[in-house]
Parts: structure tokens; sequence; C-alpha cells
């Protein structure tokens, strides 16, 4: 059997709900939005049934209640019934009084039984959306329903009713047909991107630009937002910054994300790889910040997708400034960071109570590709905390040595870690005095986190 997902207007129509328990009370939240006209009848009305009915916000609805059993005639004059009673037998007998008389029934933990079955929905002003399985799951529309949900703005319903308030003013305004519809689609995507609406001055200006046959509508710059795609798998990215890579119109990524990420973009999105990795680059940081520049000068929303945080050793900051100074509005969306998920994955906290109560995150090597000569290794050496250090594998004979040389003790633990897409982790144990040794012969991959302390012999 196929169901249709008809959305139809309910409000007023007349609904009876046979039963006062939980399943019953789950039903009639999911219609008190849509304001029908409900009858409730049980023989036994639950505590929490009876404080929801009573709530303020519930309270001006038509809702009215009948303690006790449900008799044939209750069906009369309804225009759609649910039976969600307790008892099996009677909730089959209403289903099928229901379908002799033609009005449309819903039966609960009953497919066979029922005419009509309820979707999993997610509701946000106007915004109404029904996931069915056809009932062979409801935990998956349930779970579902819950990834949507997740990646709807937060300002939803406020969106929505200023989207709706400005079509008179666009038919008003803008004659044109091509760009009265061009300002609402624009203003809407924006919106959206934003998760906020214009004031009154801005939305002014911008319907006085649409309406001007001066208008390009194809200059006005876009924006970017830099997101941090977190490290390993591809569920470790934020909601925000999934919700930034299915808004996007240009997504430019590194070469250390989950790809899979790239999954989630939209068909019209254009995908840029410029990947930098062990000297092998695509394009130099000044071409990356001229691409992000000359992208969002084409309009639209523009994503930078980088591995881990874009403010932790990414570079972030530089591609922030450039276009700043171009004048190009740019937000960021942090991602989780290596320096701190990686270990952890491995089983290696950066700090423990009365083993580290301080970390240092560190640059493993330069923009030449070598040990930075400005690491003062004499001030690392002397600290207590954890030494965490970042894009370092091949330079971790130096770095041990340099350890050494400053007085750090040869038998101090040592771990180097590797983090997989699938959350997974490679992990080499050793001391300065020979992890070296034992990573090259491990043939560990890069890249990877070293982590310098005593928090290296916790086991989980």
């Amino acid at each position: 059997m196929g169901y249709f997902p008809f959305f139809m207007d309910i409000k007023g129509k007349k609904c009876l709900i046979a039963g006062g328990g939980k399943i019953a009370l789950h039903k009639l939240k999911k219609l008190v939005p849509y304001e029908p006209s409900v009858k409730i009848v049980a023989s036994e009305i639950s505590a929490e049934f009876e404080r929801f009915i009573s709530e303020k916000d519930v309270s001006g609805y038509d809702i009215c209640v009948r303690n006790r059993a449900f008799v044939s005639s209750d069906i009369t004059g309804m225009d759609f019934v649910i039976a969600a009673c307790d008892d099996r037998n009677v909730n089959a007998a209403i289903g099928r009084l229901c379908k002799e008389a033609g009005i449309p029934v819903n039966v609960v933990d009953s497919r066979e039984e029922s005419s009509f079955i309820f979707p999993a929905l997610v509701k946000a002003g106007k915004l109404d959306i029904g996931i069915s399985t056809e009932g062979a799951s409801p935990e998956v529309a349930a779970a579902v329903r819950s990834q949507i949900a997740s990646l709807i703005p937060a300002n939803m319903e406020e969106i929505l009713v200023y989207l709706n308030s400005l079509r008179p003013l666009a038919k008003e305004t803008i004659a044109d047909d091509s760009r009265r519809a061009a300002f609402l689609k624009d203003t809407a995507r924006t919106c959206m991107d934003q998760n906020a609406v214009f004031d009154e001055q801005e939305t002014r200006r911008r319907l006085e630009a649409y309406s001007s046959n001066e208008l390009d509508t194809g200059k006005d710059n876009g924006r970017v937002v830099l997101v941090g795609a977190g490290c390993g798998s591809h569920d470790l990215i934020t909601i925000k910054g999934l919700r930034a890579i299915r808004c996007a119109n240009v997504l430019v990524y590194d070469d250390l994300i989950d790809k899979s990420l790239l999954e989630h973009a939209s068909e019209r999105c254009e995908l840029i790889y410029v990947g930098k990795r062990c000297g092998r680059h695509s394009m130099t940081q000044e071409q990356i910040n001229a691409l992000l520049v000359n992208k969002a000068r084409e309009g639209g929303l523009v994503v930078r997708l980088k591995g881990g945080d874009p403010f932790v050793f990414g570079r972030g900051m530089e591609e922030m400034e450039t276009l700043r100074r171009e004048r190009i509005h740019a937000d960021y969306i942090p991602g989780v960071t290596s320096c701190i998920a990686v270990p952890a994955m491995a089983g290696i906290p950066v700090t423990h109570r009365e083993v580290s109560r301080s970390f240092y995150v560190v640059t493993g090597h330069t923009a030449s590709g070598a040990l930075g000569e400005d690491i003062d290794f004499q001030i690392l050496a002397r600290l207590d905390g954890t030494l965490v250090f970042l894009m370092g594998l091949a330079q971790l004979a130096q770095i041990a040595k340099e350890l050494v040389r400053a007085g750090k003790d040869t038998v101090t633990p040592v771990a180097v870690v590797h983090g997989n897409f699938d959350g997974t982790t490679v992990t080499v144990r050793g001391t300065l005095a020979d992890i070296a040794e034992r990573a090259a012969a491990a043939k560990i991959p890069a890249p990877a986190v070293i982590v310098v302390g005593k928090v290296v012999e916790i086991i989980q």
C-alpha cells in the first residue's frame, strides 16, 4: 500500500481520540498546533494527560473530554478518528466502525486496521514536514525527523512570517516579474543562511534596489563562512557546520576532511579542491585567498571547509583578514580540533587531575616544512603539562632530540596518534628516547598528533 502525503487544513475539523493514556496524548500533542476540534473519550485519563490539557498554552483550543467508555455513537459527525485505547480489541472495533461509516481512522500500532497513518512531524511556524515509512519502522521515521529538525534554523518561524509579509510588498514595489522572483528567492536564501531577518530599513533598501532597472543582481557580494570539519569521522562536524555545507553555493575544501561530507552539498553547489599536504599544494595560500574573494563576488554562500578547526594552525585568520579587507562578509563556525580529539580517541586525555593540569599546542613545522626556529624548547622542557605537537611527524626525531637537549628526561612518555575517518586510531607509544624509531617501524601515517607527557601512560 502507498500513502500519499496530503497536507490538509484540519482547523475546526471534528476529531475523536479514544483513549487517555500516553499514546493518545502523543497523538493529541501532534494535532493541537493545527487547531482541530477534539473530543476525547476514555474511561481513565492519565495525570499527565490532564496536566497537558489544563496548560495555559492549550486551554484556548477546542478540546472536550468525556471520562467514560467509548460508545459507537461517538464517531457520529466526526471528520477523522484516532483509536488509542489500551485495549486492542476496542481499537479494532473502532477501526471497523469507522471504515463502515467511511470515516478516516488511525488505529495505533495497526497499519492494517488504519485508513491513514501518522507521520513523524517537524513543525516550525508555517514549515511542516511529514516523514513516513508506510508503517514499516516508526523508529526510522523518528530518526530522520530528528536529523531534519537539527538542520532547520532556530528562527525559522520568524523567517517564514517575515518572508510571507514580503510578498505583497514586493508585488507593489517591483513591477518586473523576474526581478520580483529574484528578490524573493535571494531574500529567502539569505535569511536561511544567516538565521535572521532584515530590519525595516534594510528591507526597504533591498526592495528599492531590485525595483531599479540599474541593479545588476549578479554583482552583489555573497558571504563566506569558514567551517571547521572536525577531525576524523564525518559525524564530528557541528550541526551548524553541516547546515552551512547544505546551503553552500560554492564549497572550497582541503585534504584533511572526511570526503563523505561533500555528499551533503546540493547538486547546484560548485566543489573546489584546494588541498595542501606534505609540500604538495594544488594552490598557494594567496591563490586560495583570491579564490574566496572572487567566488564571494559572484554572489551566494561560499563555504571554506577546513579540517579540524580553522583557527588552530589552519590559516583561518589569514583568509578572514583578506575577506574583511575586501569588504566581504565572513563568518566562522568552529570545529573539533585534532589536538584534543585525536589523543582522546586513542584513550589519552590531554589533561587529568594530579597528572597534568595544563596542555600546550605547538606546530610541528613552518610554512617551509621545517621545524620552526622560534620554538623555545628550553621553555617547553620545563613545563609540567602535556605537550601536543601538530603536523610534526616528519620532524619527530628532531622534536624528541631538542626536548632531551633542553633537559626533558629521556624516559618521558610519548605517543604518536593517527586518526582515521572511520573513528579508529593508529597509536604508537614510547619515550623520548625511542619514539622516533618506534613510529618509523610501525609506519604510522601522516597526519599524526604527537603527545608528550605523563598522560600517555593513562590506559583506558
